[in-house]
């Protein structure tokens, strides 16, 4: 029974300037790099057939390719921090793409989703990790902010059942309209 999700992977270049902000932070695990990806519908462990029903839905999306943006720093879990995590800001483009994951995911079988989305890159889980180290971090790094980066494709990935933080595992990727000629111009 695979464990599902889609998501959007993280370029390169993006990838590295959110590992820059790794630092020492007592009961931090730091989720690796190559494991970075901003997640669009949670589909959870499913059945053979319903994870085949999801991929078709998946494939009947048609959404124009865009851009995404990095834009602060924050946490989950509220006085008890459980992640740190990099936010995107708002776009009603990757809005409309997570409405139609939604809509692929009930056409699957999948229950609704009843969490507010909020598109982010977690970044570390924490444990025991104090609210003041948490607020210092978060002040010195509120401000983080990349530059526009290109979304040509999302992809449908696999975890196996374990705490977060990957390893993943790209089951399939659907490029978006005009995705392939999306490319990523600007170094960082």
């Amino acid at each position: 029974m695979p464990r599902l999700f889609t998501g959007i992977e993280v370029p390169d270049p993006v990838r590295e300037a959110l590992s820059r902000l790794r630092q020492p932070l007592p009961g931090a695990r730091w989720i690796d790099p190559e494991n970075y990806h901003i997640t669009l519908r949670f589909a959870g462990d499913v059945d053979n057939r319903m994870a085949a029903e999801f991929a078709h839905a998946l494939d009947e999306i048609e959404t124009e390719a865009f851009e995404l943006r990095f834009s602060g720093t924050g946490t989950f879990g509220g006085s008890d921090p459980r992640s740190l995590w990099a936010r995107i800001e708002p776009s009603p483009d990757l809005d409309a793409l997570m409405r139609a994951h939604e809509r692929a995911a009930r056409a699957a079988g999948l229950q609704p989703e009843t969490r507010k989305f909020k598109p982010h890159v977690t970044m570390a889980r924490l444990r025991n990790t104090g609210v003041e180290a948490v607020a210092r971090y978060l002040q010195r790094h509120g401000a983080f902010r990349t530059e526009p980066f290109p979304v040509s494709r999302f992809a449908l990935f696999s975890s196996k059942p374990q705490v977060g933080g990957g390893p993943y595992v790209i089951e399939e990727t659907y490029t978006l309209l005009g995705g392939d000629y999306a490319e990523y111009e600007d170094e960082y």
